[in-house]
């Protein structure tokens, strides 16, 4: 069977290959046995060089989510030996032990994982799926060396499928490695029976990996390639030389997680792919490269608190949106109805008239909390941040008599920052490089301000005038009643002016009226 370039197979074994290479041998040696899946029990062997007096080893409170979830409630039976034996491990707390050795010392436990979803780790007959920060102590002053990770015990005709390079000295495929542990971290890995086939899109390969049913080969391939044609172009080309996407199909909605060469994705149907899909693919530019100052450097241990997830997560929303409708995936009532469908999940929510954006992105840690989630009590930063995003676009379009757009302010942001290793303070960096484009464009002073914006719709909580926004993009926000609750859809204007038509295009088409 001939493979694609990045697949190894080796006894029955897939591993599914980044483009990049790394040493023979990592520092940190990991195993995972998968023996036990009726328990979902994973076997974690730590085997660690180079070990001098009090060794600290760790593992994370979050990761994934935006929550604490301390992932040593699931380790079980933790031991260490060097090579004269077994040693004393001192639990010192929550989440850190403390292992008295010299030269190599090994560290062994169980840690029990069963939930499914992008968002955490399970092991079971059908498959395991391991987000690694959940599964694998650390070291928290060596989290910067190589790592490699061996799978043992893998059930016959299963294949691993990651985002990441095999170790060039197992020849049996089931190794692979990283050049630290942040790298592994944020390469997930699906092991099991699936299906996979790969193309060319945006400048890269699409890899693609599918569990499940329900789907089609040519409608996935279609949706993507447009996704990733578009998505690349409007931000300059591809950050990466190859990107996988894991699907799970037809198991429940899970959402989707994104990582800066691949997404996983639990979706109940194949019809949610397009959306998740284009959410999750922008993420590689807006918040995997692009980052705010208040989330670096990763802590794994503690809260990172950070008013920009509006932006992170919101205005990613925004162009999931924009990315459908401006390939075709959507029709302009669609978009509509999906920017009215978001505007009505906002005014739902006593909450929106006190909680800013700001307000909403710091307490995402407060998610797992039920009653936080009442609409009494949170607004949220990706229904909010979509609404804004779009009144933005708006606001720069009009001011600039549409010459410069929100594409414009994530272009700029991802040259003067991504690109040049730096990272944004929230959105004090994002209403600079705004009203930075409206003077460049010769827009007066006078409408260059967005302060006021920001001030009152984005650090504050006044109401967003979304009909009068809307209304210089040539739309209507119109108010249906629906059983007491109100529900929202945006229509075209009749004979919108030039300048209107202008914008509305450029919401739907992704145009300025720049040469």
């Amino acid at each position: 069977m001939n493979l694609p370039r990045c697949f190894l197979r080796v006894a029955a074994v897939i591993a599914v290959l980044a483009g990049f290479s790394l040493p023979a041998h990592a520092t940190i040696n990991y195993t995972i046995s998968l023996a036990r899946p009726d328990q979902h029990r994973f076997h974690v062997r730590m085997a660690i060089p180079g070990a001098t007096g009090n060794l600290e080893v760790q593992m994370a409170a979050w990761d994934a989510l935006y929550q604490i979830r301390d992932f040593a409630a699931r380790v079980i039976g933790l031991h260490a030996e060097d090579a004269a034996g077994p040693v004393v491990v001192e639990k010192v707390d929550k989440e850190t032990w403390k292992i008295k050795a010299a030269g190599t010392v090994t560290v062994e436990y169980d840690t029990e994982w069963n939930d499914p979803g992008p968002f955490a780790s399970q092991l079971d007959r059908e498959h395991a799926f391991i987000n690694f920060a959940m599964v694998l102590l650390y070291l928290p002053e060596r989290h910067r060396e190589d790592v490699r990770v061996r799978f043992l015990d893998v059930p016959e005709g299963w294949r691993i499928a990651v985002e990441l390079q095999p170790d060039s000295a197992d020849a049996s495929g089931q190794t692979i490695a990283a050049s630290s542990f942040d790298a592994l971290a944020d390469a997930p890995a699906e092991l099991g029976i699936f299906d996979d086939f790969s193309f060319n899109a945006g400048g890269r390969t699409l890899r693609v990996v599918v569990r499940g049913k329900g789907w089609n080969r040519a409608d996935i391939t279609d949706a993507l390639t447009r996704i990733a044609n578009y998505e690349t172009s409007l931000m300059g080309g591809p950050p990466d030389k190859e990107y996988m996407f894991l699907f799970d199909i037809g198991f429940g909605w899970g959402g989707g997680m994104e990582h800066s060469d691949c997404a996983a994705i639990s979706i109940a149907t194949a019809a949610q792919l397009p959306d998740t899909s284009a959410h999750e693919f922008f993420h590689q530019w807006n918040v995997k490269r692009l980052r705010p100052r208040s989330l670096e450097p990763v802590d794994r241990t503690r809260e990172m608190w950070t008013r920009a997830l509006w932006f992170a997560e919101g205005v990613t929303n925004t162009y999931a949106h924009y990315t459908l409708v401006r390939t075709g995936l959507f029709s302009p009532r669609q978009f509509y109805d999906a920017l009215a469908e978001e505007y009505g999940e906002v005014e739902a929510r006593p909450a929106h008239l006190w909680m800013s954006a700001e307000e909403a992105s710091l307490n995402a840690w407060f998610e797992k909390y039920p009653l936080y989630n009442e609409p009494d009590f949170s607004v949220s930063y990706y229904n909010k941040g979509d609404v804004i995003g779009v009144a933005l676009d708006i606001v720069l379009r009009e001011a600039s008599n549409n010459r410069v757009s929100l594409d414009d302010v994530m272009r700029q942001m991802y040259d003067d920052f991504a690109k040049k290793g730096r990272f944004y303070n929230d959105s004090a960096d994002i209403r600079a490089t705004a009203e930075a484009l409206l003077r460049r464009a010769g827009v007066p002073a006078a409408s260059t301000d967005l302060g006021s914006f920001f001030a009152q719709y984005v650090s504050g909580a006044k109401e967003i005038p979304f009909a009068d926004i809307l209304s210089e993009a040539g739309l209507e926000l119109q108010t249906i009643e629906g059983g007491g609750i109100p529900v929202y859809r945006i229509v075209e204007t009749s004979h919108p002016t030039d300048l209107q038509l202008g914008i509305r295009n450029g919401l739907l088409l992704g145009r300025t009226s720049q040469p």
